[in-house]
């Protein structure tokens, strides 16, 4: 019983510190996203609430509390409420798959450094991924607004032209890793030269762009076009229903940014870092702070393309996701079976 108690325990704090984490990545890379932004634009950016505008997360969120909360009387009232719920609940629990530091040995004790290692962990995330988008959907219809149900139709055709090329990309790396297992395929990247980016470059690039297409990033963010669109999909929300879809999109971006560093960039592994060995609580935390480097530079990645790189027309958007990046995913399949066999 005391055995039970304590993996509950351990399982808990850990659940704590991710979505603690996970929360705090999300409010600071709203704040991030609006700095980068006016730095690329010669702006300064936000820089009045408190020193360097670092409250200015907190003070969004007390803006987003306060603002006056509305249903549209012509819309799904039961499906408009839960519609932010479901695009923002799913992004809390893709995190638990992924391996964020070294097992951490302590009191003859091997504690997982990630919630839950299951044998499909990497359908898993996909699997959860692709429930984020039916509260767009749900969204866009409940609003019984043109320009939303549009946006709620971009998304859905986004998703299902998109994680074809996604899966199949995934094809590849799960071939060559030989495991769907989230830790098997972190631990197989010790080495730098053995990061799957350098194994599998084809499939690593379409899986940004898919993932780019996946989260609603730009130049992909076709659902929301608030120059056809007004807002798209949240034209008709406000207050804090309309905070969950934007930090649902955080979310999803911060998560997905984690998955790329555990698939494609060798996870918490970095050179030198086998040299902590010895003391394991360092060795866990250096993996942890690596890991937590290379998510916020993927993030970055994300932010930049996003200021550099303008829209698709929807015609492109199709063209790109079927004529380009699915060929291309089945020629990195039969590619790594080939070199495989050989």
């Amino acid at each position: 019983m005391s055995g039970l108690l304590t993996t509950i325990l351990i399982d808990s704090i850990k659940v704590a510190v991710v979505l603690a984490f996970l929360m705090g990545a999300v409010a600071y890379a709203t704040y991030g996203e609006r700095r980068f932004a006016a730095f690329f634009q010669g702006r300064l950016g936000p820089n009045r609430a408190g020193p360097l505008g670092l409250l200015q997360p907190l003070a969004d969120g007390i803006k987003f509390m306060f603002k006056e909360d509305f249903v549209p009387r012509y819309a799904d009232r039961l499906l408009y409420r839960l519609a932010p719920i479901a695009a923002f609940t799913p992004t809390l629990i893709l995190v638990g798959v992924i391996p964020f530091a070294p097992d951490l040995r302590i009191a003859g004790l091997v504690v997982p450094m990630q919630i839950a290692d299951p044998n499909f962990g990497v359908l898993y995330f996909f699997a959860i991924a692709s429930f984020g988008v039916y509260g767009v959907i749900i969204a866009g219809w409940a609003s019984n607004n043109k320009y939303s149900v549009m946006g709620g139709m971009r998304a859905a055709s986004m998703m299902i032209s998109y994680e074809v090329g996604l899966g199949l990309a995934a094809v590849g790396l799960i071939m060559a890793a030989g495991s769907v297992k989230m830790s098997v395929i972190v631990s197989q990247q010790g080495a730098f030269g053995g990061w799957f980016i350098w194994k599998q470059p084809l499939g690593f690039l379409i899986f940004l762009i898919a993932t780019f297409a996946e989260t609603h990033r730009t130049p992909f963010d076709l659902p929301e076009a608030e120059q056809e669109l007004v807002g798209g999909y949240h034209t008709e929300y406000g207050s804090m229903q309309l905070g969950l879809f934007q930090m649902g999109e955080f979310a999803h971006m911060v998560a997905a940014s984690a998955l790329i560093v555990a698939l494609y960039l060798g996870g918490w592994q970095f050179p030198l870092l086998g040299g902590l060995d010895q003391s394991p609580l360092l060795h866990t935390l250096a993996g942890a702070c690596v890991m937590a480097v290379k998510t916020f530079a993927v993030v970055f990645l994300f932010m930049w393309v996003r200021w550099t790189i303008p829209r698709f027309r929807y015609d492109q958007l199709m063209r790109l996701g079927w004529k380009s990046l699915v060929p291309l995913a089945l020629f990195n399949v039969i590619l790594t079976a080939v070199l495989i066999l050989i």
